[in-house]
């Protein structure tokens, strides 16, 4: 079994790691690392478990049995916190570590190691043999993979222009004003246009994959959703040369051919396809000289713990689906 420490195990992408694990064949729980619910049952925050798991929360990796050695830690903590927690924590070097945050997807050096960018259908070989990993972010993934494609095969060379909606849950657990359920409720807003921090992971992604430095421009338009879980990205873009539909549909077939998640719908998509699961639909249409894809995910999954699982999965030689044939919420 593989022994699993979760750090920041407090918040929503914990809790949904927590509930993915829990039920996961190939592993076992040792710690839930929260400095500030130390001593609760896990099952009190996160009241879906109520008995599944008799784990409580710790401040540290000290046990009464002496110290915990994880195989794996994952860490959900806010961004830009993981750096100064891993020298707090003190992490064996034979513990393999998955980053839920942003620390390491721009500057992936630490300790004269690199984080691996955990987007498993672009680096699948390299995380395999990876002991650190860089979950990529929610937008991140979603925009990335309906783009990657046409990345592979250098066919971008206009601007993207993208508009995505994200559930409210992509803004993490603690209370803002544009969080606040009066707020949210019956009502949509744009938010960090063309300044989002996921741009600069997309935009190195996806030159690193089309091989040149001067990347087109992409126009990035985030929207608060008035709902829960899951991002809807709306993207459009011309490409170089001609191509028939049926022909880029084929190219996108194709490119995801051995991706277990990642799928092309013949026919227009909403977020119900994939709440709930660790799937990304992505559906391609043609208008007027442009190409639009859309592309959906479940922030919470594929956009973030479900992800992380499956670089797990990768990094421990399991079947990337392990623990995430998961069942969909249609109604």
């Amino acid at each position: 079994m593989i022994k699993v420490a979760i750090a920041g195990g407090t918040g929503y992408t914990a809790g949904e790691l927590i509930r993915l694990l829990v039920n996961h064949p190939e592993v076992e729980i040792v710690a839930v690392l929260s400095s500030s619910a130390a001593g609760q049952e896990v099952s009190s925050v996160h009241r879906d478990l109520i008995g599944d798991t008799n784990l409580k929360f710790s401040s540290n990796l000290e046990s009464e049995n002496g110290r915990i050695e994880p195989d794996i830690l994952f860490l959900t903590l806010g961004h830009g916190l993981s750096r100064g927690y891993l020298k707090d924590i003190g992490v064996s070097k034979g513990c393999k570590i998955v980053d839920l945050g942003n620390d390491f997807r721009l500057d992936s050096i630490y300790n004269s190691e690199e984080f691996v960018y955990g987007l498993c259908e672009l680096n699948r070989e390299a995380i395999k043999v990876a002991n650190y990993v860089a979950n990529p972010g929610c937008f991140a993934t979603s925009i990335t993979l309906a783009l990657l494609p046409l990345a592979a095969r250098e066919e971008l060379s206009n601007e993207v222009h993208v508009h995505a909606i994200t559930g409210s849950t992509g803004a993490g657990k603690r209370k803002s004003d544009t969080s606040h359920f009066s707020y949210r409720d019956s009502n949509i807003s744009v938010y960090k246009p063309f300044t989002h921090q996921h741009l600069g992971e997309i935009k190195k992604v996806l030159s690193g994959a089309a091989a040149i430095g001067d990347f087109p421009q992409i126009n990035f338009v985030p929207i608060r959703g008035d709902f829960t879980r899951g991002i809807f990205a709306s993207i459009y873009t011309k490409v170089k040369g001609d191509c028939s539909l049926e022909q880029m549909v084929t190219k996108y077939k194709e490119y995801y051919n051995s991706s277990s998640f990642v799928k092309i719908s013949d026919s227009p998509l909403s977020l119900k396809e994939v709440v709930n699961t660790n799937k990304a639909l992505l559906h391609i249409e043609s208008h007027n000289g442009y190409w639009h894809i859309t592309s959906v995910i479940d922030n919470l999954l594929k956009g973030a713990s479900g992800q992380a699982v499956q670089n797990m999965n990768l990094m421990f030689g399991l079947d990337e689906t392990c623990g995430l044939k998961l069942k969909g919420s249609a109604f």
